[in-house]
This record gives C-alpha cells, sequence and structure tokens, in this order.
C-alpha cells in the first residue's frame, strides 16, 4: 500500500500507475489470448491494468468489480474505447458467484486481485485513508457501507479494539494504544484523524518512532482492513475465483499485507497438492493437482519499480494456472 497519497485531480490514468503491470500481463498472457476470452479483474480501482490487457487482446471480455462507486465511473471513463467488451459491476469480490450467474457465465479464463487500498480513495483526503492529512475517519471504501473508522474506534470494547490492531495492524503497542483510545473517547467520541495521530505520536514510545516508520502507519491499515472486512472477503472471494476457473485458465493476485499473502498462499497451496494418498506409487486417475504455481513463492516489484511507485514497495505476487477441472478435465 503507498503511504503517501498521489496527486488529486486529472484522468484516472495520470492518477494511478499499474503495481507489477508487465509481469502480470505476461502470466496471464496465455489465459486472456483466445479469441472470447473473459477476465475478472476483482479489483478494478482505475482500471490501469484492465485497460493494458484489453489493449493487449482485442478477442477479450472483462468484468470489472468495485465496491467504491467513484472508481467505476473513472475506469468507466478509461476503458470507454472498449466498452463494447466490458462489464463494470457495482460489487465487493466476495459477491464473485453472483455477478457471473448475473452475466450468464459459468466460467472465466483469468482473475486479477489487485488488493490494498486503491490510489484514488488515498487521492481523496476526505475518505480518511491517508493519517498525513487531517479528515474524517471514515475508511469506507464503499460509501454506502455502514460502518466508519470512527464507529470502530467509538464503540468496540477494549480486547475487541487491541485484537484488530494487534492482527491486522501487526502493532506490538496494540494494547497500550488501545487504552489510550478508551480514555481519549470517554471525554469526546473520535470525529477526524488528526487527533487520532496525535493520541499514537504519544502512545508510540519514541524509539519505536524512529525505527518503525510512522506511528500511525499499522493503526490506519489496521482500521481500515477492519472497516471493509477485507479478509473475510478475501477468504471467500479466492476459492470462488479459483472454482470458476476454466481449465487452462489462470489467476493472478497482488498482496500488500502479510495476512492477505498468508490467505492466498493457503489457498492456492491447498489445489497444487495431489489426492492420492501418500502410500501409493502411482497417481490415482483424477487425483491429481487441479492447479500449478506460476511463480516460484511470491514475487516482489524490481528496485526501480519501487523507486518509482511508493505502492510497489511491498507487493507479493502470486499466480496459478488451472491444469485439470472437477470433473477430471485435463489442459492440453
Amino acid at each position: 500500500m503507498a503511504d503517501k497519497p498521489h496527486e488529486t485531480g486529472g484522468s484516472a490514468r495520470d492518477r494511478h500507475v499499474p503495481v507489477l503491470l508487465e509481469r502480470t500481463l505476461e502470466l496471464l498472457a496465455p489465459a486472456l489470448s483466445r479469441d472470447g476470452a473473459v477476465v475478472v479483474d476483482a479489483t478494478l480501482g482505475m482500471g490501469g491494468h484492465s485497460e493494458a490487457m484489453l489493449a493487449a487482446h482485442p478477442g477479450l471480455t472483462l468484468v470489472g468489480l468495485d465496491r467504491d462507486p467513484d472508481a467505476l465511473r473513472l475506469a468507466g471513463e478509461r476503458l470507454a474505447p472498449y466498452a463494447d467488451r466490458i462489464h463494470l459491476m457495482h460489487a465487493v469480490y466476495d459477491e464473485w458467484d453472483r455477478v457471473l450467474d448475473e452475466l450468464g457465465l459459468s466460467a472465466v479464463d483469468a482473475a486479477l486481485f489487485d488488493l490494498g487500498v486503491s490510489s484514488l480513495q488515498l487521492d481523496e483526503a476526505d475518505r480518511g485513508f491517508a493519517y498525513s492529512q487531517d479528515a474524517p475517519l471514515d475508511m469506507r471504501m464503499d460509501p454506502g457501507a455502514p460502518r466508519t473508522a470512527a464507529d470502530v474506534l467509538n464503540t468496540y470494547a477494549h480486547e475487541d479494539l487491541a485484537r484488530v490492531l494487534r492482527v491486522y495492524g501487526e502493532e506490538k503497542f496494540a494494547g497500550k494504544i488501545a487504552s489510550a483510545i478508551l480514555r481519549e473517547r470517554d471525554k469526546e467520541p473520535f470525529s477526524n484523524s488528526a487527533r487520532l495521530v496525535e493520541l499514537l505520536y504519544n502512545a508510540v514510545p519514541a524509539a519505536s518512532r524512529r525505527t518503525g516508520g510512522h506511528p500511525a502507519k499499522r493503526t490506519f491499515q489496521a482500521l481500515r482492513i477492519e472497516v471493509n472486512a477485507e479478509l473475510d472477503v478475501l477468504e471467500r472471494a479466492l476459492p470462488a475465483a479459483l472454482e470458476s476457473l476454466a481449465v487452462g485458465g489462470r489467476i493472478a493476485v497482488m498482496s500488500y499485507h502479510s495476512l492477505e499473502d498468508k490467505i492466498t498462499k493457503r489457498e492456492l497451496a491447498d489445489r497444487v497438492k495431489s489426492r492420492t494418498p501418500v502410500d501409493l506409487p502411482v497417481e490415482l486417475p483424477g487425483h491429481g493437482p487441479e492447479f500449478r504455481l506460476l511463480t516460484r513463492g511470491s514475487e516482489q516489484a524490481g528496485e526501480d519499480e519501487r523507486e518509482t511507485n511508493p505502492r510497489a514497495a511491498s507487493v507479493r505476487l502470486r499466480a496459478a494456472e488451472r491444469i485439470r477441472g472437477g470433473n477430471g478435465e485435463e489442459a492440453t
């Protein structure tokens, strides 16, 4: 995730630099090149990856999902030249099966997940994602969702708040910060980010501030993940996406947080294993792996990209190809 916002204003193309664009295109290309192929961009954002895929593959149809109406609008403008080959849907990516049903799709050829907060959301100060600017404590990716970051800060019990900070933010001072938040909210409920940032400066020891980055980074990350139920959504979405892939279909997942990457690694690892009992000397028919990994572990952005695009600094990319279907069909 980017630590600082990009310049606001302008078109989606001007405001957004896709992460690992060339590598993602390379990994997905064999599944996208067939005439009539369908790809689902589960995290459309401002459409950078989608635009590149559509430009490179004239026979490709895109299904783009995003929970943020502003992202859908900007991506729609960017992808207007391909209007006859796109379906942009206001949906969270755990609504995968519903979207495919609505479009009459029984299977797709490729899937792309670019997780975390988008450049668009960091751009808009009043969304409250960036701790560098005073703004309402909102952090909803879908502005119509019911729960804000202020709701979490003002209503969660100490134990629940500390758990969110410790697990989602990997914050080692989670208990201390939660105690400080409860004391302050008794005086006045939290509404804006500047007050929270000041509290975090005071709660995080100076030694940790010198070596651990901005003291608000981990708490803001944790609140954003909680508000948007990001990990729960990913836990539901990845199995649905993998099951929907046709034989020969490919998936690429870019994570920016260790817990996102852990979920992705687990889901892929479970599907590259043989189902044949380990004590049998030969592979049983129909028991071979369903997928094969296309990356060795997780791949990172190169040094040049990390220097020019802050969002690429923490990315971890994993990809896989479906080699066998549930009915035993195998790739040729």
